[in-house]
């Protein structure tokens, strides 16, 4: 590709696993109005096929001479699966600008099994899924502006993008996003147990807790105050929410998040060194 790349030069998309995160980038490009028949996918697997299939892709159980004319391919596969999968695809897609939203897995790795050094890297999470994701993003020096602007074009249907400006900084957007939805899960999780506890049925638990998140973070990315500012505003010393605080607060609640997040960071990284050998 050019330097005069635009984000609607790629011609044909190409994907190498059809799974999950997969689906919510190729739902976004559907959405965007791209026609099916310009995405090819690669998966071994039968049932994704035919689910791809009824959407209009074209899809194929392993890579073939149609890879020759991608000008995108997006990696998709299990982290693991990736040195075998690079075997029988890297000859084929030389001229592609390459995409990865597989975990751990480092560009420097995938330029040595690739022979390419035009690799993206992107961290997204699975609110991806019904475009209200958030997607951490590196690239390599000899991926161009245009290419970049290309990528965010790709981004945008699930949601917003990030760029950083060195590979290591993913490891932390994993940890805090990439891993995030789970955390904001397990806070509904105890939530609607509490509610069941207090006498409240598990549903209306469940729709007190989504409600409560979904409101407060739509207060916060909307307000000028910070987060710790907004917390002032709803404690009151004495009230229930500074009881409800300060059994956190003695308990470290707030202490051992950051130190479950350091601990995502850390394995991060060392998935990065067990999937790059």
């Amino acid at each position: 590709m050019s330097t005069s790349s635009t984000p609607t030069s790629f011609e044909l998309i190409a994907f190498i696993g059809g799974g999950n995160m997969a689906s919510a980038i190729i739902g976004g490009l559907l959405r965007q109005g791209r026609s099916p028949g310009s995405i090819l996918v690669v998966d071994p697997g039968e049932a994704a096929r035919e689910r791809l299939a009824t959407q209009g892709l074209r899809t194929q159980a392993a890579p073939d001479e149609a890879l020759r004319a991608a000008s995108l391919v997006v990696w998709a596969v299990k982290p693991q699966q990736f040195k075998d999968a690079a075997a029988s695809t890297a000859a084929l897609a030389t001229q592609a600008l390459h995409y990865s939203v597989m975990a751990g897995l480092r560009t420097e790795d995938m330029a040595r099994l690739l022979g390419t050094q035009r690799i993206a890297r992107a961290m997204p999470n699975t609110p991806a899924l019904v475009g209200q994701g958030i997607t951490g993003l590196f690239a390599r020096a000899q991926v161009t502006d245009a290419e970049r602007a290309a990528i965010e074009a790709l981004v945008r249907p699930t949601g917003q993008a990030l760029w950083v400006g060195q590979e290591s900084d993913l490891d932390a957007v994993t940890a805090l996003s990439g891993s995030g939805p789970a955390y904001v899960f397990y806070f509904i999780e105890a939530m609607v147990q509490a509610a069941a506890d207090m006498g409240l049925s598990p549903e209306q638990g469940r729709v007190l807790a989504l409600a409560t998140f979904a409101g407060a973070t739509s207060l916060a990315s909307q307000s000028e105050d910070s987060p710790a500012t907004l917390r002032e505003k709803v404690t009151s010393k004495g009230g229930t929410t500074y009881a409800a605080l300060t059994t956190l607060e003695n308990a470290g609640v707030k202490a051992s998040f950051i130190e479950a997040m350091r601990a995502a960071q850390k394995r991060a990284g060392e998935l990065g060194d067990e999937f790059g050998r």
